[in-house]
């Protein structure tokens, strides 16, 4: 295992500034996500830690040994990415201890940490087979392995999961969630995709226009976002966000006058009641919508509303009874999300 260390990290492709002085410290073992929209910077910085990509100003550090002029192979890491990059003549035995060969690792030995590494990723049945006989899911495994034969300090994944279908990802997530409980390598893994963040993370690491909005678990990045980005960012559905320059939201607040300093409040979709007497009557707000139609998520339900002429998204639980025409919705004002000017979450 190792530590990581991103200090006043810069890249630019010209004028162009692509990551823009980010400081990060990454524990010896830790799963840290890079997740942010396209553009953002997240594959920038994880190529620039793996060698890949020039660094344009600052350090990165691998337990304490600054390698910035260092070669890829020298730093000890192994990156998976988005294509799964195997030799389709090889087979997948011969695909994951390709590296060991180059690096002229005894045949006999090769065979044992190829033996091992198929083992744990449940590929011992394939071993002989060619890439072209195997599932998404299992070339995947096959690029998993593949790195993890040479036993890196520091596992690299990019967005290694975007090729795969819907029920793919998630059995992978989970794949990739117990391999790391196993064999306790510090992971760096970059997505745009929330639900592989919040479902894998120790820590999330929230990126926007190349430098870093926030940091923190997934239960403090959901609960407590520290900017409207984030908040906007994080969580499904949308969190519906309101101007408190207007009348209509100031009425929802009857007996709690909003700070000047306060431009924008945000309800999650969740935080909705239907139920008066399911909200702490002390923060108790109220706010009459009318339902323009519904959504049956199964055990959810989704309700599209509009509160005089702007959109509102409520996520209610499965009622056979759907809400129609003008309803009243309760919520908790002490768990709003309220911003200030420059879109910074402030404390009410």
């Amino acid at each position: 295992m190792a530590s990581v260390v991103f200090s006043n990290l810069q890249k630019s492709y010209g004028k162009t500034e692509v990551v823009k002085n980010i400081n990060l410290e990454v524990e010896h073992g830790e799963f840290v996500v890079l997740l942010g929209p396209s553009g953002c910077g997240k594959s920038t910085t994880l190529r620039m830690l793996a060698g890949l990509e020039e660094i344009s100003g600052g350090e990165i550090f691998i337990d304490d040994e600054m390698v910035n002029d260092l070669h890829p192979i020298e730093r000890n890491i192994a990156m998976v990415f988005q294509s799964y990059a195997l030799y389709p003549h090889m087979t997948v035995a011969e695909n994951i201890g390709f590296s060991l060969e180059n690096t002229k690792v005894k045949k006999a030995e090769r065979k044992k940490m190829v033996a091992e590494v198929a083992e744990i990723l449940e590929l011992t049945p394939l071993l002989e087979r060619k890439p072209k006989d195997l599932s998404g899911g299992q070339r995947q495994r096959v690029a998993m392995g593949r790195a993890m034969v040479r036993t890196p300090e520091v596992f690299l994944f990019d967005e290694p999961l975007s090729n795969l279908d819907a029920k793919l990802r998630g059995q992978m997530r989970r794949e990739i969630r117990a391999l790391h409980q196993r064999v306790e390598t510090t992971v760096i893994y970059v997505t745009h995709d929330q639900v592989e963040a919040m479902t894998l993370a120790d820590k999330i690491v929230i990126l926007n226009g190349g430098v870093i909005e926030q940091v923190g678990t997934p239960k403090e990045i959901f609960e407590q976002p520290k900017t409207e980005f984030v908040a906007r960012f994080i969580g499904t559905p949308e969190i519906n966000m309101f101007d408190t320059l207007t009348s209509e939201i100031k009425s929802c607040f009857p007996e709690h006058t909003l700070d000047k300093e306060i431009s924008a409040v945000g309800i999650r979709p969740q935080m909705f009641s239907l139920n008066a007497d399911g909200v702490n009557p002390i923060h108790r707000c109220e706010m009459v919508v009318e339902v323009t139609g519904t959504e049956v998520l199964g055990s959810v339900i989704h309700l599209n509303c509009l509160f005089r002429s702007k959109k509102v998204l409520v996520e209610i639980p499965y009622t056979e009874d759907k809400p129609v025409g003008a309803i009243s919705l309760f919520f908790d004002k002490s768990r709003v999300h309220y911003f200030d000017s420059n879109n910074n979450v402030t404390l009410q």
